[in-house]
């Protein structure tokens, strides 16, 4: 008999290991899906917050918002409202079209931003917000933060005192002159 037992006895450990391991298994499972679900809810909780705030900006600047729309064409991507001109003026009177629409100059701050431009202009020719003119090789963006690092076409900036505004091109930027007349690139921060 205590033979009979002494198997009954294993036989139940080997089940209570059992179901003690599915158990874990399915608590672990059940916090990785609290985590997900948690991760989930703030995700909707950020966009329903940002989805207020647009709205409110629309409301109190519809008129601003309404030019932007209906009057030119402007790309929306990561937060931010684009408008690629289709005819071209100085770098002056490019950014002052900006200016006049709440905008300015675009400013490129990294490769995603470098790659999105070359994309939506095709790589074409086109003033980005970034200039010399103030203080002759210290390249400062419309925001006025100086350039740290850019995107510059090797042997570029080579203009010296005749070239102070830059270009985005397919291959890299270029310094020209700021009287010269290319397209644009304007951007709006939402």
């Amino acid at each position: 008999m205590s033979r009979a037992a002494s198997v009954c006895v294993g036989l139940l450990c080997v089940l209570l290991l059992a179901t003690v391991i599915v158990l874990c298994v399915q608590l672990n499972t059940n916090k990785n899906l609290m985590q997900e679900r948690d991760k989930l809810l703030l995700m909707n909780m950020n966009l329903t917050k940002e989805r207020e705030i647009l709205g409110h900006l629309i409301q109190e600047n519809s008129e601003q918002w309404k030019h932007l729309h209906e009057m030119d064409e402007w790309i929306y991507y990561h937060s931010s409202l684009y408008y690629i001109s289709s005819e071209m003026k100085s770098w002056s009177e490019s950014r002052k079209y900006c200016t006049e629409r709440g905008a300015d100059l675009l400013i490129i701050n990294n490769i995603n931003k470098q790659k999105f431009v070359t994309k939506v202009t095709g790589g074409n020719n086109i003033w980005i917000g970034l200039t010399d003119s103030a203080d002759e090789g210290t390249w400062k963006w419309v925001n006025g933060s100086t350039l740290t690092s850019g995107f510059w076409k090797s042997g570029q900036p080579n203009g010296q005192r005749i070239e102070n505004c830059a270009v985005s091109y397919l291959t890299g930027w270029f310094d020209y002159s700021c009287n010269n007349a290319y397209k644009w690139i304007c951007e709006k921060s939402l």
